[in-house]
């Protein structure tokens, strides 16, 4: 992985584990009521790689899966790209013209144009 994003799951870990220890829940706790095993809440506190399932649980335990929302944009709100498209949703990408691919954004799936 990247540095950075070592980082941020460092980050991200010891964040929900002072979290978890402000709420005085013990880790086996947090992973009974999550429905997960300690081993992956131990994981997820250790910044190691976890799963977006795992670490969605664990907000939920610990009352802020809504904070999680709340980090991204709100992709409905942009009059701009609507008045543009004349009040439709966009519903799928599109490269840049004359943009040519390389071989590493292929991906899985998109032989047939998505």
């Amino acid at each position: 992985m990247a540095p950075a994003i070592d980082a941020h799951l460092r980050e991200l870990g010891e964040r929900v584990a002072r979290l978890r220890l402000g709420r005085n829940l013990t880790q086996a706790q947090v992973a009974r009521e999550a429905g997960t095993s300690v081993s992956s809440v131990k994981r997820l506190e250790a910044g190691e790689n976890t799963s977006l399932d795992t670490l969605l649980r664990v907000l939920g335990v610990l009352g802020l899966e809504r904070h999680l929302l709340d980090a991204l944009p709100d992709p409905a709100v942009r009059p701009a790209e609507r008045v543009r498209l004349g009040g439709r949703e966009r519903k799928r990408a599109r490269p840049a013209a004359g943009h040519v691919p390389k071989a590493s954004d292929w991906a899985w799936g998109e032989e047939d144009g998505g």
